[in-house]
């Protein structure tokens, strides 16, 4: 083992207070906005404090997902986190439309934890999706009882009765949903009564697919919404963390503060013992202020004994992606269907084609810093104030560390700085919470700095994937043999989500999500592969469009050169092999058309862009690509194409328009589903050309924007987005357009200037290097 301190000069000196600094100093402190009282159970983000909606007079529930008030107002509980996104307006707008409330009268509360709930998770793009059943039938319950109860005071048929805009008709009478529910209402409904109300036609919607107004988007702008960062209590100490120079293996064997002891507001600085596991080897510096904590911890010496993680970087890990897919009786077999014998189809064909495909470690940069407040209250329950988007993965991990049972410990709900999959994972909370164990329930809230919340980040791990595909003496496709290895984050945060392949071994479906794709090609094998080297010196974490965002590129990068190896059109090769059959020809209620819908969006995208156009400049492009977005159950179909230019001297590569065309099933919200796809194209093309650090002695060479440097705004290029009319279930809209950017930037470059470039981030080195070679 090694002894390895850190001292003051290897952490930065103490900064100067800027004018940015002096308003996030003055924000954390509670200066400029109001915050919400500690211990309430709600958060309504339409409220400048945050509170939720008080009912006036009676309520009634028809189900635990809203209440009505004998005002009329309409109170939606939602259990997704707010990031920017609006899902509660979405969430909400699925209810009231099948309900007939008026829009004016809803509001919602994103609740706090609570075993009732179920799942709470936001992530994988689900949140519409997995509501979309949910809040209708909710809605129609609501519906049918003030139908029915209407019905009763005027002597008619319930199914006479019409309920609309908040109010309920028949004969040519009406009155008010408040009205009703003034008048007593206690109809519930079971579980099979809920699965067997009648709901309305798609033609009988009236809010879906209108531009309404978010009902977040006052506080979001007036900048009274309340953040995890936000969160206050009287008495809080504030909180630093000193981490250790890796992940795991690390053990603090002295702590030196002598030089802290003389700095205002310096209380101590705690050696975290963590049962969980979770963040080992922490030691937290307690002050009065954030300022003296972050002030005390740049001259606190803190010692360490270290493990073999500060012996790995990225090359180590990239070596063993590629030792692991050299092993051919490595990894999980995913259920491709029953295409034939794999190795018999390559060893009798005609010619073959082989690419690998790689990618940098990614850094998630969220805007808000990981935070948390933690404290035990009067009744002896602990209460964790943050933003996060898996409450239930974190919860059990928060039980464990303090020791406590299921419920003695609640998560309290705050609008989230930006998620990105980053605040999936919890683990922020538990040393927050330790420190406050450790202080008897003192309430301790503790920030991350920029570089320690890079440094703890749970980033998207390196990549390889590995695709050949072989063909017959008539250049066919008969058979194609993948494989894609990376560290896996279901694995090592929470197991019991990885199914099983066929050969009896588990995978993890969001590191190998976009393999598994709707291309007929004969016999097919696609085999992933878990990096244990990876898992081992960092926690792989889910990031924005997780294993598509890496799978997809290599996949559509793949046809395109399939295409061109054997002389074909890359676009008409692709919808040759795009055939609805079998498996491909998808199937009730969520990827109803198969691959059918697929080689619909990349037909349109095709003609939107004028693919195949001869009049462009030279060294410029229109490159093309495909995706099914998430995952094969929740299939959102997106046709991709940009228009490029590549400078042959510095490299540089231009984007200068992307086009989109995306078949996500029902649009709920038009606006808000041209935001998410506008969004994530961004993110896509950040990644492709700007975004990617590396690991070096088991920690990211980058921590903070002067050297880690995504997309800026002056690169962003103009947008076209087309959405699809369709009937069929909504389905994802986060992620998928992450998933389509870089494989069409890879395809441009090609068309352009004859430049293969199989890994991420494309730099403009690697272009020139590229041009120089011949090849990538």
């Amino acid at each position: 083992m090694d002894e390895q301190r850190l001292s003051a000069d290897d952490r930065a000196d103490t900064p100067r207070l800027s004018r940015r600094s002096f308003l996030v100093s003055m924000c954390a402190a509670g200066a400029v906005f109001g915050f919400p009282r500690a211990g309430l159970a709600a958060m309504n983000p339409g409220a400048a404090d945050g509170q939720p909606l008080e009912a006036a007079g009676r309520r009634y529930e028809p189900t635990l997902w809203y209440w009505i008030d004998s005002q009329g107002q309409v109170n939606v509980n939602v259990i997704r986190a707010e990031m920017g996104q609006h899902v509660g307006t979405a969430i909400a707008r699925i209810l009231a439309d099948e309900l007939g409330a008026r829009w004016e009268d809803v509001h919602i509360d994103h609740v706090d934890s609570d075993p009732k709930w179920g799942t709470m998770v936001t992530g994988g793009s689900w949140s519409v999706w997995q509501s979309w059943p949910v809040y209708r039938r909710a809605g129609a319950a609501g519906r049918t009882a003030l139908a029915e109860k209407a019905a009763a005071l005027w002597g008619v048929s319930a199914d006479a009765v019409t309920v609309a805009d908040g109010r309920v008709s028949a004969g040519g009478r009406s009155i008010g949903f408040g009205e009703l529910v003034q008048k007593g209402l206690d109809r519930q409904f079971s579980q099979d009564e809920l699965k067997a109300l009648p709901l309305k036609s798609h033609d009988e919607l009236t809010l879906l697919g209108r531009n309404l107004k978010a009902l977040d988007i006052d506080t979001k702008t007036n900048g009274q919404a309340i953040y995890g960062i936000d969160a206050q209590v009287e008495g809080m100490v504030h909180a630093v963390p000193i981490l250790p120079p890796t992940r795991y293996d690390c053990a603090i064997t002295n702590i030196d503060d002598s030089a802290a002891k003389d700095i205002k507001g310096y209380q101590q600085t705690l050696k975290l013992e963590d049962p969980s596991g979770t963040a080992p080897g922490w030691a937290m510096v307690i002050a009065d202020n954030h300022w003296a904590a972050l002030k005390a911890s740049r001259q606190i010496k803190v010692s360490y004994n270290t493990g073999d993680a500060t012996e790995v970087g990225e090359a180590e890990i990239q070596a063993e992606n590629r030792r692991l897919v050299d092993d051919t009786g490595t990894g999980a077999i995913m259920d491709t269907g029953d295409n034939g014998d794999v190795d018999a189809t390559f060893a009798d064909a005609a010619d073959t084609f082989q690419a690998d495909y790689t990618t940098q470690t990614v850094l998630h940069f969220q805007l808000e810093p990981a935070n948390a407040l933690v404290f035990r209250n009067d009744d002896g329950v602990w209460e964790v104030h943050t933003g996060n988007q898996w409450q239930s993965l974190c919860l059990p991990w928060l039980q464990e560390a303090l020791g406590v049972k299921e419920d003695q410990v609640v998560m309290r709900t705050y609008m989230l700085g930006g998620g990105f999959g980053r605040r999936l994972n919890g683990d922020y909370a538990i040393p927050a919470a330790l420190a406050s164990k450790a202080l008897g329930g003192k309430p301790v809230k503790m920030i991350l700095t920029r570089e320690d919340d890079s440094h703890f980040d749970s980033t998207r791990s390196p990549t390889l994937s590995r695709l050949r595909m072989a063909f017959n003496a008539d250049n066919k496709v008969v058979g194609m043999d993948s494989a894609v290895a990376s560290g896996w984050p279901t694995k090592v945060m929470i197991p019991g989500f990885m199914p099983k392949g066929t050969n009896g071994e588990p995978y993890d479906p969001f590191s190998s999500d976009g393999i598994d794709h709707w291309y007929g090609v004969g016999a097919q094998r696609a085999r992933a592969i878990s990096n244990e080297l990876a898992e081992h010196t960092f926690r792989p974490g889910w990031l924005r469009s997780v294993s598509p965002g890496w799978i997809n590129f290599a996949v559509e990068s793949f046809m395109d050169e399939a295409a061109r190896y054997i002389g074909a059109d890359p676009v008409q090769f692709r919808l040759d092999h795009f055939k609805a059959e079998g498996r491909n020809a998808g199937q009730a209620p969520n990827s109803v058309g198969g691959a059918r819908r697929q080689a619909a969006v990349l037909k349109r995208v095709a003609a939107l862009s004028d693919y195949g156009r001869d009049d462009l400049p030279a060294d410029s492009a229109i490159g093309i690509a495909t995706t099914y977005g998430q995952s094969r159950d929740m299939p959102t179909w997106v046709g991709g194409a940009v228009h490029l230019s590549v400078d042959r001297e510095s490299g540089r590569v231009d984007v200068h328009k992307i086009w989109l065309v995306v078949d996500c099933g029902t649009v709920v919200d038009p606006d808000g589903a041209r935001a998410q796809v506008e969004g994530s194209a961004l993110w896509g093309l950040s990644m492709a050309l700007y975004e990617g650090t590396e690991f070096k002695n088991g920690r990211v060479v980058d921590s903070n924007l002067d050297s880690y440097g995504p997309l800026r705004m002056i690169d962003a290029p103009e947008i076209e987005i087309e959405l699809v009319e369709s009937t069929e279930v909504p389905v994802g809209l986060g992620e998928p357009g992450t998933t389509v950017v870089a494989p069409a930037i890879a395809n441009g470059i090609q068309a352009a200037v004859g430049a293969r470039l199989r890994h991420l981030p494309i730099t403009p080195a690697a272009v020139r290097e590229a041009l120089q070679s011949g090849s990538a």
